[in-house]
């Protein structure tokens, strides 16, 4: 409202001042040249507020990753500085004593540190002392690990389901399924057999030499370990990119950092969008459509925020 003002106080005087109101010029109750410098000082301190505001409230680019560098960056424009008048500073005070209450918890400070690290533009987590950053890597990797376990778990348990019920069809069944691949595929292809000769003079050396090399698999804190150390010396991201679009470019490289950044960067940083989704919803259903059934509800709401209509 104060921008807003000294963008149009000339225009604002003028039509005080003109004629056609009859308004007697000591009835006008205007600024002063001290005051409008106080508010041009407020508009300054506050616009590190204002641009967090505008850019929170974005419908698709905040993530939860957004908030502990924001909020870190807020804390430093309101710190006190040389120069600033009494005003200025009860201003950032008041502002940075309200900003100091929030995320105060462990919990929320575990989830708003992993995020930022997950986001590979806020990796470096530069808000945070060294213990801190250490702290947060440690719990990223055990995090992904134990990811990693549970997948293997499941995918293990997964596998001897499958191979009980594969196990269970009858000889007759097992014969027409090979009748069928055998027919299908066409002849196969007479097998390799290895030399005589060849097993006799290589044979000590080289015993495993018919069967495939058995691939060691790595544990999973080896694997976590191993991405997030590859993943914090990666080339540092610029702010215009989208996270999720890097993770969906690089999960071939991190296969489980990047699982773990889709449970985390899901997250809105704002309830702003939510709030707009019951607007429309609002808009939507008018007392001239009061019989819309709640289907025809949601698709219209869906609609809504999700087709994107050319302009002409």
């Amino acid at each position: 409202m104060m921008e807003r003002f000294l963008q149009l106080q000339a225009a604002v005087h003028a039509t005080l001042l003109s004629p056609a109101l009859n308004v007697d010029e000591s009835d006008i109750v205007t600024l002063s040249r001290a005051d409008l410098a106080n508010v041009e000082e407020v508009v300054k301190t506050l616009k590190p507020v204002k641009d967090a505001t505008v850019f929170m409230s974005e419908e698709r680019s905040p993530t939860v990753s957004l908030i502990a560098p924001v909020y870190a960056q807020l804390l430093q424009s309101m710190s006190d500085t040389i120069g600033d008048q009494p005003l200025i500073r009860d201003v950032k005070n008041a502002i940075k004593t309200d900003l100091l209450k929030r995320y105060n918890s462990e919990a929320e400070k575990k989830i708003l540190h992993t995020s930022s690290a997950l986001d590979p533009r806020f990796k470096g987590l530069p808000f945070l002392t060294e213990e801190e950053r250490l702290d947060v890597s440690a719990g990223v990797t055990s995090e992904a690990a134990s990811l990693e376990e549970y997948e293997r778990k499941q995918r293990t348990e997964a596998d001897q389901a499958h191979g009980r019920t594969g196990s269970s069809g009858t000889k007759e069944e097992l014969l027409s399924v090979d009748d069928n691949v055998s027919d299908s595929a066409g002849p196969s292809a007479p097998k390799r057999r290895a030399s005589s000769l060849l097993l006799s003079l290589l044979g000590p050396a080289f015993i495993n030499d018919t069967s495939e090399p058995a691939v060691q698999s790595k544990t999973a804190d080896a694997s976590a370990e191993e991405e997030m150390d590859l993943y914090c010396r990666s080339p540092a991201v610029p702010l215009s990119e989208d996270p999720l679009d890097w993770w969906h470019r690089h999960k071939g490289t991190f296969p489980l950092l990047s699982r773990l950044a889709k449970r985390y960067l899901c997250i809105p940083g704002t309830s702003v969008s939510a709030e707009r989704v019951f607007s429309t919803a609002g808009d939507v259903i008018t007392a001239k459509r009061s019989a819309l059934k709640p289907d025809h509800v949601d698709q219209l709401v869906f609609l809504h925020k999700n087709l994107e209509i050319p302009k002409c």
